[in-house]
Parts: C-alpha cells; structure tokens; sequence
C-alpha cells in the first residue's frame, strides 16, 4: 500500500496582495515534504479589471504558490477561479501519471440576493483509481444565516456535476474534503467570555456555540463530515497585520469562519482497494497579517491500495540530446488506453509549473492510435531544443484523458557548441 501525505490550506486572503514568503504557510522547511498540496482561497481580489488581467495571465497568488513549490518538485495539476474564489491542487512529479478523470466545477450561490462572489468550486480527480473531490466555499456570512449556510451548501451538493461516469455528484465521491470561508459563527457567548476562553487557551468553552457544531446535531448531511478537534484560536475577524481581534466599531466577534472537513465512504468493493485517511495536524497560522483572516493548515496522511501500479505510456529520450542534431524520442503503451493523434509528447525544464510549460512539443504518430506495445520513435527539431541546455523531462499528455499519462526520466539537454 501507498501512504501519501497531503498538506492543506484554506485562507480568506480578504482582497490583499500575497506576502512575500509563504514557506511557513505551505511548512517549506519541514523534513517530510507531502505528496499533494491542495489550497482553496477565499475573496482573492476580483474587480472587474483586475479580473480581465487575471484571466489572461494567472492571478499573483497562483504565480506565488506555482513559483514556490514548482522547484520543489511539484507540479500544478489542476486549478479553478470563480471571481474570489480559487483552487489549486499540486502534486509531486512521481504522482502526476496516476492523476486522471480531472474535472473542475462550480456554483454561485445567489440564494438570497446576494451577488455571485459566495459560491463553491471544486476539483476532483482519480488518484491511483480512487475518486477524490476537493470543494471549496465561502458561504453567506453574519450570526444570524446559520441555517442559510447550510442550505447554500446543500445547494451546491446539488447544482454541481461531473462527467456521469460512476461520480457525477460530489457526493459519489470516495473521499470528499470540504473546506473554506464557511462563515459558522460562535453563538450566544459575550464578548468578554469569548475573549477570556481565547486569551486562556480554554477553546473547548467554546465549541458547543460554534453553529457548524450545532447544526451537526439536526442535519443528517453534515454529520457525514468528519472534523478535527478545534484546538486553535478563531481565525476571524482580525486587525490586519496583528493579532488583536476587531478593534473597528464593529467589533465583530471572534469565529472559526476557516474550517476543513472531509467524508470517505466505505463501499462493497473496500476490502479488495481499501482507502484510510488519518488527520494529522489540524491548527491556524498565526504569523500572517495581510487580511483579517488566519489562514487553517490542514494535514493528513492518505493510507491506499493502489488499483494500478504502471502508468499508461513508458516514454523516454533516446541518446544524447543538444541542439546540435535533432533528438529522438521513444514512447511504447503499457497498457490500453484512448490514444488519438492529437497526443504529444512535451519538452519540459525540470521544475516546470504546469502543463502549458514546455519548451516544445512533437506529435505522436497518427498511426499508432491502435494499441500495440512496440516502441514508436518520434523526433524533435534541434530548432526546438534550447541551446542553453539543462536538466529535461519529456511528458506524454493525452488529449482525450486530458492528463500526462507518462514521464520520462530526467536528462541532461547539452549546451549546443554555436
């Protein structure tokens, strides 16, 4: 079995700029790096113009995450933005081949006249044969909309579908993980009591007025959702670039607004492709000030039979490559799958970002579309091939799967001698 670790965030970054450095944030400097990285984001700054800009080149937090984890060894597989609201999934280049079904969705919730920035967007993907489903939400605010959260949340269960193969709804996922600016305010409490239980660490005071905890008790949907123990102080509403709670004449009250939970189904065919999933950390990051959110630090180890162990296409560089000569590239099928001529092979810097990032591409054959195991060569101009050289990997993406279904081994690209 395959012990996968994945290291999660959710923060409503409330319109800001990125800080400079987020290696405290995605735990950079811990020994054990994790398999997957999955970050929803909140309120991530959408007017009108800004927005325009954004859809043409990736917006700054996208460019923040991608460019810290990318030389690292990750590698962005996926990626959806509604207005504020953004999901990103990373994994590490050894998992990309056994990453397929990838969809992305999702919804506005304009239940009660309010504007479409609340909603829900989600990816979900087949991890090693197990279908996964990451959904994130910022669902309608203020102390008195308990119940319409989870009607907004109900809705987005509803509205949202997939390619109706055997998951079309979120639901039919093996593993659902929801997190995000769920908005569950603590209820009934003073002020004075609130801060005195925060202040004294005594946070389980707290938790039977936490509305999320509460509505748990009457509705069936929500207690299908597993949740960590809430051992870290509210994350909502901050003074920016402190740690002092709302000093505006507001005063809102503190909440745990920013939360993760997960679901996993057990199902009939279990025993033979079992799938566990163990919390192992679940706390706020104090030290960003840049919104008046903390951002919630999920992690968790994913214990799974794998249902395949090979991926679809072996491919690999033949010889020696520089941008003197044309190379050759060597790519066979291991097993069967829906190859077209609309696959290709990619050039790729090691530390690349994500698919679109390749130096050059080569058509596979056309006539190789029908299964068969034997080697297929396939060139590369040394036009295309950068005469600087570096440490390269090819990827074989699949236009019908839509994913890389192979990677080759890193080589080494020589500087040309022009």
């Amino acid at each position: 079995s395959c012990v996968p670790s994945l290291h999660m965030v959710t923060w409503n970054v409330a319109t800001a700029d990125p800080p400079d450095d987020i290696s405290s944030l995605l735990h950079l400097n811990s020994p054990k790096a994790p398999d997957l990285y999955v970050i929803g984001l909140q309120e991530v700054y959408s007017a009108p113009h800004r927005f325009i800009i954004d859809m043409a080149v990736e917006d700054s937090w996208s460019h923040l995450f991608m460019s810290s984890l990318a030389p690292r060894g990750y590698l962005k597989v996926s990626s959806i933005r509604m207005q504020g609201l953004l999901l990103l999934f990373f994994s590490k280049l050894a998992h990309v081949p056994f990453i397929r079904d990838i969809q992305d969705t999702y919804s506005r919730t304009g239940i009660s006249g309010y504007w479409g920035n609340k909603g829900g967007v989600s990816i979900r993907l087949s991890f090693y044969g197990h279908m996964l489903c990451f959904l994130n939400c910022h669902l309608a605010a203020h102390m008195q909309y308990a119940s319409q959260r989870v009607d907004e949340f109900e809705y987005i269960l509803d509205t949202q579908t997939f390619d109706p193969k055997k998951t079309p709804h979120i639901l039919d996922h093996k593993l659902v993980f929801w997190f995000g600016d769920l908005n569950f305010r603590i209820q009934d409490h003073g002020m004075h009591f609130l801060r005195n239980c925060i202040t004294s660490h005594k946070f389980n005071l707290l938790w039977s007025k936490d509305q999320l905890t509460m509505m748990k008790k009457t509705e069936a949907l929500l207690q299908e959702f597993d949740e960590g123990p809430l051992d870290f102080q509210p994350t909502y509403k901050f003074d920016r670039f402190s740690d002092c709670y709302d000093s505006s004449g507001k005063m809102r009250k503190p909440a745990w607004t920013d939360r993760i939970l997960w679901r996993n189904t057990k199902n009939q065919q279990e025993e033979e492709f079992p799938l566990k999933l163990k919390q192992d950390s679940y706390t706020s990051n104090m030290e960003y000030g840049v919104s008046d959110h903390k951002p919630v630090i999920g992690i968790f180890t994913l214990e799974l039979r794998k249902m395949y162990e090979a991926p679809l296409v072996r491919v690999c560089a033949e010889g020696e490559w520089s941008a003197d000569f044309d190379a050759m590239v060597i790519y066979s099928p291991l097993q069967p799958f829906p190859s077209s001529a609309w696959d290709w092979i990619g050039l790729y810097k090691v530390g690349f970002r994500s698919v679109s990032d390749y130096i050059t591409y080569t058509w596979v054959k056309d006539d190789e579309v029908s299964f068969n195991d034997e080697l297929t060569q396939v060139y590369v101009s040394k036009d295309e091939i950068p005469a600087l050289g570096g440490e390269c990997v090819l990827c074989y993406y699949c236009s019908t799967l839509q994913c890389i279904v192979g990677i080759s081994s890193p080589f080494k690209v020589s500087a040309g001698l022009l």
